[in-house]
């Protein structure tokens, strides 16, 4: 008998029982004898059997596949998440199909009908700059949904953020008590709710320090570093410039530096730059880039955590929200009219 082609009913021929007692056998049902479980068993080793996802989705309802949607697959942040997605979902048996929207919302609404039509046991939406366009859809689906870094209320949503917050105002105040004064902003305006909250750091800290908002100091992108560099292009050419730039992602930060060093300034001595992420290219930046480390891996892992609770049927909080850690490494600096005093002292 070829293994790769195995049925219960060929089991269930080979151990002279119903295929009904074979499916509870292979549950390890009390309604089976022991000797009769034993006589299955002894097959089923024999043999190779395998139980086919299809008919085992088919008994149960279930697929063990999980939808992972993604901006881009080429974002290291995403692939940081999704590799903490992966690791919970292997240790609990089920597969995860990947899909790229290109914060497209046509090919994301695509994307979402095709895993309906894999009959997929959950989604998570990971880093979606549209996701809310299409979470009617996802609602009609009836499968649990857990949102990452995106955050949109619904009753069939759940969503893993970082402290947006707390850790803006941080690398903000940590600007601020190197004695700049004119501190920059540069933002995503795709961003939904993480560039609102990683805004309302900054301007908190800037608050708490009695600093003035100054609107012209406050520049948006799409996220990405050529828009970096041209929002610090923008920034550059002001009558005033900024002395520092707190970036609402790494990949802003790289565009920044590009820019700076093209105008012939130099980081941290004429310009300071936080970024936020800590991707793993931040370190090998020149100079190595200040940033907010996001646990990326580790917040993959309570997405899926999420998701097997909610498929358990158990509860789980709706938001669940990690901090951030600045990594002090040296593209930032007292401005320069400070570090004279302070050599002079």
């Amino acid at each position: 008998m070829n293994v790769c082609t195995n049925t219960i009913k060929d089991i269930a021929r080979l151990a002279e029982v119903s295929h009904s007692t074979v499916s509870r056998a292979l549950r390890n049902s009390p309604l089976v004898k022991a000797e009769t479980a034993e006589r299955i068993r002894r097959i089923v080793e024999e043999f190779g059997y395998r139980p086919s996802a299809i008919a085992r989705s088919l008994a149960t309802r279930r697929t063990k596949t999980i939808g992972v949607v993604v901006t881009t697959i080429a974002d290291l942040f995403v692939a940081g998440v999704v590799t903490g997605i992966e690791d919970v979902a292997s240790d609990h048996g089920y597969s995860v199909f990947l899909a790229n929207s290109n914060a497209d919302p046509d090919r994301e609404v695509r994307v979402v009908a095709s895993f309906e039509e894999r009959r997929v046991d959950g989604v998570v939406v990971t880093a979606s700059r549209v996701g809310a366009l299409y979470l009617p859809m996802l609602s009609r689906m009836r499968v649990p949904i857990v949102l990452l870094n995106n955050q949109h209320p619904s009753e069939f949503a759940h969503s893993v953020m970082i402290e947006n917050t707390a850790a803006s105002r941080e690398a903000t105040r940590h600007l601020v008590e190197l004695g700049h004064r004119r501190v920059a902003y540069l933002g995503d305006r795709y961003g939904q709710h993480c560039d609102t909250e990683r805004f309302g750091g900054y301007r908190q800290a800037l608050d708490v320090a009695g600093l003035p908002f100054l609107p012209q100091l406050v520049v948006h992108g799409d996220g990405r570093p050529a828009s970096g560099r041209q929002a610090m292009a923008r920034l550059l050419e002001l009558a005033e410039p900024p002395t520092a730039v707190f970036c609402y992602d790494d990949m802003m930060a790289l565009g920044a530096l590009r820019q700076i060093h093209a105008c012939g300034l130099r980081v941290p001595d004429d310009i300071s730059v936080v970024g936020f992420d800590d991707l793993p290219i931040a370190e090998y930046t020149e100079p190595p880039l200040t940033t907010v480390r996001q646990p990326m891996r580790q917040m993959g892992h309570l997405a899926m955590q999420t998701l097997l609770l909610l498929l358990e049927g158990s509860e789980s909080k709706h938001n669940i929200k990690v901090p951030g850690e600045l990594i002090i490494r040296e593209t930032t600096a007292p401005p320069n009219d400070r570090r004279q005093i302070l050599k002079s002292a």
